[in-house]
């Protein structure tokens, strides 16, 4: 098992939204970019639940995209958020929220929030690499 997917899960069952247990674990050992963990916390506070309704991308992916956006001091966040987009999806078959807790056709939620959140670690680190 990955530690940091893990860890990212052991946050979201601990009081943090998806977003926010992706973007601790990823940082939790390397700040140097500059930014607090608690401004962190509070930049991915509103990316839960879809952005707030279920209707928009997961919020453990856009905590994805913001630290690869924070490593690469944005430059090619654009590009890494792309390759991190397709990735997601192929894990976790979506990206918009609604569709990823929706019942597939054998009636089983299309993933959990648990395997979202490895999930979007998983992409961030293929990515990252």
């Amino acid at each position: 098992m990955n530690k940091i997917e893990e860890r990212a899960v052991w946050f979201k069952h601990n009081g943090h939204n998806c977003c926010q247990s992706v973007t601790e674990a990823l940082t939790e050992n390397d700040m140097s970019e500059g930014v607090s963990p608690d401004a962190l916390g509070r930049l991915a506070s509103g990316f839960r639940t879809g952005m707030g309704g279920m209707e928009a991308t997961c919020g453990a992916l856009c905590g994805a995209v913001m630290v690869a956006g924070l490593r690469t001091g944005g430059m090619e966040a654009g590009k890494l958020a792309k390759v991190m987009h397709q990735r997601f999806t192929e894990l976790s078959g979506a990206s918009i929220c609604k569709v990823l807790k929706s019942r597939g056709a054998d009636g089983k939620i299309v993933c959990e929030c648990d395997d979202c959140v490895r999930h979007a670690v998983r992409a961030y680190q293929e990515t990252m690499q």
